[in-house]
């Protein structure tokens, strides 16, 4: 059964770069079909989805996010990456990895979760 763990600092600055890290467990992430997401869950608001990276490491992006986004992998240590740039605290949230078996925006189709982990940021 497919594990995944997410790391990472919990607090980060204004106008700095947040940078989490999903470890996987149980399962290559190079293994078709799967796509290997990253959402997030602000206070108070829905889950939504903020970008994935495909088994063949094509990557897709939310339309807002897009220019502050990147999603990356290391293949030797079956683990890929999120990194957001400029953050502000809007960009406060559980932030969690996921694997699902179609590269889609619909949080609700993605299978298997992280225990998502607490981005705080604050000056």
């Amino acid at each position: 059964q497919v594990q995944l763990q997410e790391s990472g600092p919990g607090l980060v600055k204004p106008s700095q770069t947040l940078s989490l890290t999903c470890t996987v467990s149980g399962g290559s992430i190079t293994i078709d079909p799967y796509y290997w997401a990253w959402l997030r869950q602000p206070p108070g608001k829905a889950r939504e989805w903020i970008g994935h990276i495909g088994y063949a490491g094509n990557t897709n992006y939310r339309p807002s996010l897009k220019s502050r986004t990147s999603i990356s992998r290391d293949t030797s240590k079956n683990q890929f990456s999120l990194q957001l740039k400029s953050v502000t605290p809007e960009d406060t949230a559980v932030y969690y990895c996921a694997r699902g078996n179609f590269g889609t925006s619909d949080a609700h189709l993605y299978n298997d979760w992280g225990q998502g982990i607490q981005v705080t940021v604050s000056s």
